[in-house]
Formats: C-alpha cells, sequence, structure tokens
C-alpha cells in the first residue's frame, strides 16, 4: 500500500522490519494526503536552505518506526510532529519549533510560544478540523523534486 493513500487513516502501534536511516537531523512527520500540509512541506524546503530538516508521512512505515523509537503514541492525522534528537513536539509547538529553524524572519514567530499553549492548540486544532475542507486531500501524495527527494524518510516507500 503507497504511504499516502487515504485508505491508510490510522498509525499502528506495529513496529516495522524498515528502520528509518538513524539521523541528527529533526524530522518533520506531516499527513501525506493533506493540501495544507504539502504546501507546509513546500515553504519549509524553500526556506531551509541549510537542509536541515528531513521529513516524512505519518501515513509511512518509516513515520511509524521513528514515532515507535521516540515514544510516541499514535499522533492523530491531524497532528505535525517536528521529532528531534532531544525532543518530541506536536501541533501548535512543533510548527513554532519549525519556524525556529527557517531562515529569517520565521523565528521571530517563536515569539508566540508565549501564548499558553491550550490557546495555541485551540486555533492549531480548529484549522486541523477544517483543513480537508479548506484546502483539500490528494488522492495521492505531492512528489518532490529529485533534489528534495534525499531530504525524505520515506523516499523508498511506494507513492501512490
Amino acid at each position: 500500500m503507497a504511504w499516502c493513500s487515504r485508505s491508510s487513516d490510522r498509525i499502528s502501534n506495529g513496529v516495522t522490519s524498515r528502520e528509518p536511516e538513524p539521523t541528527a537531523h529533526p524530522v518533520v512527520l506531516f499527513d501525506g494526503v493533506c493540501n495544507l500540509c504539502a504546501g507546509a512541506v513546500q515553504f519549509v524546503l524553500r526556506r531551509d536552505r541549510a537542509g536541515r530538516f528531513r521529513f516524512a508521512a505519518l501515513q509511512s512505515a518509516a513515520a511509524q518506526q521513528l514515532l515507535a523509537t521516540a515514544g510516541v503514541v499514535r499522533p492523530a492525522l491531524d497532528s505535525i510532529v517536528l521529532v528531534e534528537p532531544d525532543r518530541t513536539s506536536t501541533r501548535s509547538t512543533a510548527v513554532l519549533r519549525i519556524a525556529m529553524g527557517l531562515r529569517f524572519p520565521w523565528p521571530l514567530a517563536a515569539v508566540l510560544l508565549l501564548v499558553p499553549r491550550p490557546l495555541r492548540d485551540l486555533v492549531y486544532d480548529l484549522v486541523a478540523r477544517r483543513r480537508y475542507r479548506w484546502f483539500g486531500q490528494r488522492a495521492s501524495c505531492w512528489v518532490p523534486t529529485a533534489a528534495t527527494r534525499a531530504r525524505f524518510l520515506d523516499r523508498d516507500e511506494p507513492q501512490g
């Protein structure tokens, strides 16, 4: 089954035999069929000239393995996850920590970390619940260019 197929709506607790490549890079896990999420990944790719971030669809075996290794219990597909060597962040905190890793002016968004997390996550959840309606979803995943494909942990998995 393709890692981004619409029929793959849950992340299993099972650990697959294929392990993602070890990386000291932060990894962004995203909903592979969400247009908003694919657009966010493209946004990060364009602004991360140092190539700091790696990526994987939440539906992929690579993401499942990475989450299991990090001790994260099945995040919902409407949550972006940032797995760093020393921490794992979800929802609004993940978005803001990703912004901190981009070129200027995006690190200035870190000031929003002063807003209490429940309030930030309330806004995040509002958008997440409506993202398919507002931005649509794909029958198959956006395919990165050859130049950026190496930054995806799930690059060897079948594409739908």
